[in-house]
């Protein structure tokens, strides 16, 4: 992961650009940026070309601006939610000293919410800073996916003071704006902010058209742009070297569009032809760089070009100090790719083709496919995503498959078995397992013994088996058909170079546990994990074998067995949680839990514990319901050995929630309701039954009163709970009704007395 975020074609995204020659300093609104921590949220909105990353850009160099800036540049392809936030907590920690470096691991495993661990573990290093920052999302228009907008939010809603976030628009984001402006909490620049008065008029046309001009033109053109930075700067450019200045700003007449077209043409007609030729075949792309538009347009000196047009200011900037990267200002993209569109109807696909293959040969996957995308080269982007699950897989990047595979027309997928499967498999590993049924069930019909084969696959019949048991055993829990699923595709699956011989294997070996056949799980189990470690697979599959073995091993009692596994696995283990931190493979949480199971077998309750505590987090964060009430059950029993109920009935309660709430299968809730009984069948619903208890309480009032038994006051409880103060006062009314007491104390003598804390 950290190869892949350090490659320039990501870095520049996260550099503040340089200032552009002849900006005008416009400290009026350099003011309201210094606003510092008073307000939460800045939001910097305007229709394109009114100058919002231009201003932004300025402030970020100003001297004056003693916080640290923290920037990020978006486009489309970061409506991914796990992109999205890959590359702002990347900027942070390059920038700001104190940021976990498991934030940044966290978001590689498939399937995490960032909102889950990595925005709670954010807003905590954030809290704990003495310096100030600010994080500047810069074309937050270009976003679209929920999930990215809630999470913003969320990260807004409880911003401390050393951090305010700054948003660049042309639109209102999907913010809770009209809240956080009746509290005081929001700054706005807006297009009546943005529009260029006279004397700044007057400065824009003597610095960037060489010239100097009287205050009554600068006035008319001012007037007649509505101090429209765009217009302004492309007049600035037309003038310079003309004549006579006021002869040429009277033809700069009629609307926005119109004095657009008009300025971009006088400046094109004077581009020498290798120039215009580059800006204009060029403009289908997001960025440009030299090797990129070389290759693209099949010459060389593409660089140098670059480097002329950013001297003479002319369209294009540079979006880092060293020249490499540029970008052109997407309004005169827009008039350049019309125009291109007009003289030659095939060099926009053609040229996102080849751009297409220098990204794929340059490593990057992601955006090949996208350019595949914008060229309608269906077929292509399709055959990319197909073959490309472990390169995601490996890069913790699976929903950015799923999302890409997203933006394919729907006919195109569900006539396609193999990317069906491809996206039913992203889907499984990333933890949607609920999403697998459909694309299985469109792959289906056109699946036979003449299919073509698949990648990592012997036989797409296989495939289709092992990925319809994982989802018949996850999303439905229905053990039954599972293992007839899982008992095929081993037959289907038997080329041993393969990773679907372990996929078929290891699913099979799940489903036998888990519908208490471990005898029979135990061969299949152990062929699939030594056949994973001969192949090299990501630990993502191996870890989930070796898991699932160490499972039947502890209920067959192999126990000698069992601890060379671990010892084995113990490397693989330890480099995962380094890589993931609390956020790692199911498979880890697995190995834990019976980690935790075999030393409470020996007799050792203190290592249990602490091995069956991190078991749970580690099944909490992935988000498996199986995995999460098995670590908590094992828990339970170990509390209760260790004679603290109060703990033992947390866990139970906890495990019993997730029962209730999500399917799992019939083993996972037959040993809860063992445990359950040991314990005295949940101690709440008892203490209802008996009348001690007005309510059964929820989840979260469970929490406030846990928090209730420490010294923290409620302003503390409500951080750390991610409550506002208010909300954490009325929870812990409800909480006083339903107990039956009357004060902070009572509670927490009577929750200690029903065992809830």
């Amino acid at each position: 992961m950290s190869e892949r975020r350090a490659t320039p074609l990501i870095a520049v995204k996260q550099t503040i650009p340089p200032i552009r020659p002849g900006a005008v300093q416009r400290q009026r609104l350099h003011t309201r940026l210094h606003s510092g921590p008073a307000t939460r949220l800045t939001v910097v909105v305007a229709p394109a070309g009114w100058g919002k990353t231009t201003l932004l850009s300025q402030w970020a160099h100003d001297p004056a601006e003693k916080r640290g800036i923290v920037w990020v540049s978006l486009d489309e392809t970061d409506d991914d939610p796990i992109r999205f936030w890959t590359y702002v907590l990347t900027a942070l920690q390059r920038s700001v000293t104190g940021i976990s470096d498991g934030l940044l691991n966290a978001l590689s495993t498939p399937g995490l919410d960032p909102v889950d661990l990595a925005l709670p573990t954010l807003l905590n290093d954030l809290a704990a800073l003495n310096s100030e920052y600010v994080l500047v999302l810069d074309d937050f228009h270009l976003l679209n996916h929920p999930g990215i907008h809630e999470s913003v939010e969320f990260l807004v809603g409880y911003l401390p003071p050393s951090l305010q976030l700054v948003i660049a628009s042309r639109w209102d984001p999907p913010l809770p704006l009209a809240r956080l402006r009746a509290r005081g909490e929001l700054t706005e620049i807006r297009v009546r902010d943005l529009g260029f008065s006279p004397t700044e008029t007057t400065e824009l046309l003597s610095a960037v058209g060489y010239t100097s001009i009287a205050d009554s033109t600068a006035t008319d053109l001012c007037e007649r742009t509505e101090g429209w930075a765009a217009a302004l700067q492309l007049a600035a450019l037309t003038v310079r070297g003309a004549r006579g200045t006021s002869a040429a700003v009277p033809a700069i007449r009629g609307g926005e569009r119109h004095v657009l077209d008009y300025l971009m043409t006088e400046i094109i007609d004077r581009l020498r032809p290798e120039q215009r030729d580059l800006l204009l075949r060029t403009s289908v792309l997001e960025r440009l760089t030299g090797p990129l538009c070389d290759h693209v347009l099949g010459r060389d000196g593409s660089a140098s070009l670059l480097r002329e047009l950013d001297r003479a200011d002319l369209l294009v900037v540079p979006l880092d100090p060293g020249g490499e990267w540029y970008r052109c200002h997407r309004l005169f993209r827009e008039v350049l790719l019309h125009e291109l569109r007009i003289s030659d109807k095939s060099a926009e696909a053609i040229v996102l083709a080849r751009a297409a293959d220098w990204y794929l040969a340059s490593g990057h996957l992601d955006e090949a496919v996208e350019c595949r995308i914008q060229a309608r080269d269906v077929t292509g982007a399709a055959e990319l995503l197909r073959a490309t699950v472990p390169y995601f897989l490996e890069r913790g990047a699976v929903s950015q498959h799923l999302q890409l595979g997203g933006r394919l027309p729907a006919p195109t997928v569900l006539a396609d078995p193999g990317l069906c499967l491809s996206f039913a498999w992203a889907a499984g590993l990333s933890g949607q397992f609920s999403r697998m049924g459909p694309w299985l069930d469109a792959a289906e019909p056109f699946i036979t013994d003449s299919s073509p084969t698949l990648d990592h696959w012997h036989s797409p019949r296989g495939a289709l088996a092992t990925l319809r048991a994982v989802e018949l055993s996850i999303a439905r829990a229905d053990t039954e058909r599972a293992v007839a699923s899982a008992t095929l595709a081993v037959e289907f699956e038997s080329d041993a170079a393969v990773a679907g011989f372990v996929m078929a294997r290891t699913v099979l070996g799940a489903m036998l546990s888990f519908g208490d056949h471990c005898e029979q799980a135990v061969p299949h189990l152990a062929e699939a994990w030594d056949r994973a470690r001969m192949l090299r697979l990501p630990p993502l599959l191996s870890l989930q074998a070796a898991s699932i073995l160490s499972v039947a091993l502890l209920e067959t009692r192999r126990y000698d067995r069992l601890r060379r596994l671990f010892a084995d696995v113990a490397p693989d283990v330890r480099s995962a949680e380094t890589l993931w931190g609390d956020a790692t493979a199911p498979g880890v949480a697995r190995l834990r839990t019976t980690e935790g199971r075999l030393a409470h077998r020996d007799g050792n309750l203190i290592a249990a514990r602490v091995l069956l505590r991190h078991a749970v987090e580690l099944a909490r964060t992935f988000g498996e319901a199986p995995g999460l009430v098995s670590a908590l059950t094992s828990l339970a029993e170990v509390e209760l050995d260790d004679h603290d109920r109060a703990a033992a009935h947390a866990a139970l309660l906890d495990a019993r929630e997730v029962v209730d709430n999500d399917p799992v299968l019939p083993l996972f809730v037959h040993r809860l309701e063992t445990v359950e009984q040991r314990a005295g069948r949940r101690a709440v619903q008892q203490a209802r039954k008996s009348g001690l208890l007005i309510e059964e309480l929820t989840d979260r009032e469970q929490s406030v009163l846990r928090a209730l038994a420490t010294r923290a006051t409620q302003r503390e409880i409500g951080a750390n709970l991610y409550l506002s103060i208010n909300t954490v006062k009325g929870y812990t009314k409800v909480l006083y009704r339903k107990l039956g007491v009357a004060s902070r104390e009572e509670a927490v003598r009577q929750g200690r007395l029903l065992g809830l804390i």
